[in-house]
């Protein structure tokens, strides 16, 4: 008998290691980063680059240097990240963590940052702006000013002034560009037509964007006073001076037709003695004002509190009736005794699977008060106002979403229920528990353990339920004494929405500090709730 010898078994342990290092390259190379991968990720970053890239010129060129200086850094981050090796975490936490800053921290940052300005109409620009706008809204022609020869040119789509003055100097310039002197122009019998890196227009194009070439107006200087050239042919262009008479030492607008003074009061506005203002007027920080308005003004007070009760009987309202509605047959459904439960239970979530919005327009045309389906069918020809009543629109807005609610209701009230352990319910059947006592005294907590949260969630969605009622009655119907758009069914959030965007005169300021209030009460409200869901969870 022999016996192996130590040469034979270096060898067998070389070899053994060798096909172990074989197999742990090929592991690694197959868990490794890939060319087509990195092809990949290199195309993303490409993409996602040259996008910031050209964020941060539009953001320097517009003088906004610290968010310029954010994305430069960003950017910069990200790609040390995913082109460097590690960093495993941060690879899957960057995308998120952008998301949420742009689409979260940074929407309701800017909203805080709006409620605290007079931002709407009427002061969305800088005071510069808004004095170029007043001089240009009063602007008329000047009897018998000089006439330039005019020849349109553009550049990138962007139409400019190619002029000859009565002297021969050459100009050129565009809106809100004042006219600079140019040499390079060619002149053909006295007038410059055309000019190196600018395409000149000729009758067909000066035909085809004839409006946007009479509404151009370009200043002759840098002074708004001096006036501006405009032209009603695009052959010709006459000067045109303003009415108004801006003085930046006094920070004054006169007009020269009244000699009224409008001064800088400090009101995002030029405001006379009498209290008339100019419009348009720039943007200012109003501290709390917005919100002080919110509370104290009594035409905005007054429909605002309404708005607000209404907003909480609604919500509770819905909650309730949804939960009652779904709680019960689910009960019904969950009887062993039933047959073909199945199928009830997917007929009852039809109104689940249906958009809330769709059936929210559905519902409205059937309740028209003139052709919809409950009047002419239900209730033979009966005009009842549905829609237009206040307290029967109320009505109405509670019956739909309890019609879409319910099946949520239902759904996780059937769940809840038949999580509960059977041997507790017959263990109080045993000591003689009836049925009420049984459902009271054991389901029912067991229930609010499950489906505690989900009411709360479910408070905080009706609480901003939108659709519901911008698309069955679009809150009307309307308060005619009120200084804001509101209506008698509007909630908050459909309130907020008039104010910011309905109508001719939008404050984005009042909205943007409705819409603190709103974060103020739904999260107050929701700490509150969760707090006291702690109790139940004892019962587990």
């Amino acid at each position: 008998m022999t016996t192996p010898t130590t040469e034979s078994s270096d060898t067998a342990e070389k070899s053994s290691q060798s096909r172990n290092a074989r197999r742990a390259a090929r592991l690694a190379e197959s868990a490794g980063v890939g060319w087509k991968l990195m092809l990949f990720k290199v195309v993303m970053l490409g993409l996602i680059d040259a996008l910031a890239l050209y964020a941060i010129f539009v953001l320097i060129q517009s003088g906004q240097w610290l968010p310029a200086s954010i994305v430069f850094v960003v950017t910069a981050f990200a790609n040390w990240v995913y082109f460097s090796r590690g960093n495993l975490p941060a690879k899957y936490l960057i995308p998120g963590l952008i998301f949420l800053f742009v689409f979260q921290i940074f929407a309701a940052g800017y909203t805080g940052y709006i409620a605290f300005t007079n931002y709407g109409t009427g002061h969305n620009s800088d005071k510069d702006s808004a004095v170029n706008a007043l001089m240009l809204s009063a602007q008329e022609r000047v009897p018998d000013s000089p006439a330039y020869d005019l020849t349109v040119v553009e550049q990138l789509g962007q139409f400019s002034f190619l002029v000859t003055a009565p002297d021969g100097d050459v100009f050129i310039g565009g809106d809100e560009r004042p006219l600079q002197p140019t040499d390079d122009a060619e002149i053909d019998g006295g007038t410059a037509v055309s000019l190196p890196g600018y395409n000149t227009l000729g009758f067909a194009q000066i035909v085809q964007n004839q409006q946007a070439i009479a509404d151009m107006v370009v200043p002759i200087s840098d002074d708004p006073n001096d006036g501006a050239l405009r032209t009603p042919d695009g052959s010709m262009a006459y000067v045109y001076v303003s009415n108004l008479v801006y003085d930046e030492a006094a920070d004054t607008m006169t007009d020269s037709r009244t000699g009224v003074v409008y001064s800088d009061i400090g009101t995002g506005a030029f405001t006379a003695d009498d209290g008339t203002e100019l419009k348009p007027g720039w943007q200012i920080n109003v501290g709390v004002d917005n919100f002080v308005r919110a509370f104290s003004e009594q035409s905005i007070r007054g429909p605002f509190l309404s708005v607000l009760v209404w907003t909480f009987v609604f919500a509770f309202l819905s909650v309730f009736t949804c939960f009652a509605l779904g709680l019960f047959l689910a009960i019904v459904f969950n009887d062993p005794k039933m047959k073909s439960k199945k199928y009830y239970r997917v007929l009852m979530i039809l109104p689940y699977a249906f958009p809330g919005f769709l059936s929210a327009l559905v519902w409205a045309g059937m309740m028209n008060q003139e052709f919809g389906f409950l009047n002419v069918v239900l209730f033979g020809g009966a005009e009842i106002p549905w829609l237009t009543d206040e307290w029967l629109a109320k009505i109405s807005i509670l019956l739909v979403n309890l019609w879409l609610g319910f099946p949520y209701m239902f759904l996780i009230c059937t769940g809840a229920l038949q999580a509960i352990p059977d041997d507790v319910q017959e263990a109080a059947r045993v000591d003689g528990a009836s049925a009420w006592q049984v459902f009271r005294s054991i389901k029912l907590p067991l229930l609010f353990v499950a489906v505690a949260p989900l009411l709360i969630s479910s408070f905080a969605f009706n609480f901003n339920n939108f659709s519901l009622i911008y698309m069955l009655t679009g809150g009307g119907p309307r308060d005619a004494g009120a200084s804001v758009n509101v209506g008698a069914t509007d909630i908050l959030i459909t309130l907020v929405y008039k104010v910011a965007f309905v109508g001719s005169n939008a404050d984005y300021g009042l909205a943007s500090a409705f819409s603190i209030i709103i974060f103020i009460l739904v999260a107050t409200i929701s700490v509150i709730a969760f707090r006291r869901t702690k109790a139940l969870e004892e019962l587990n």
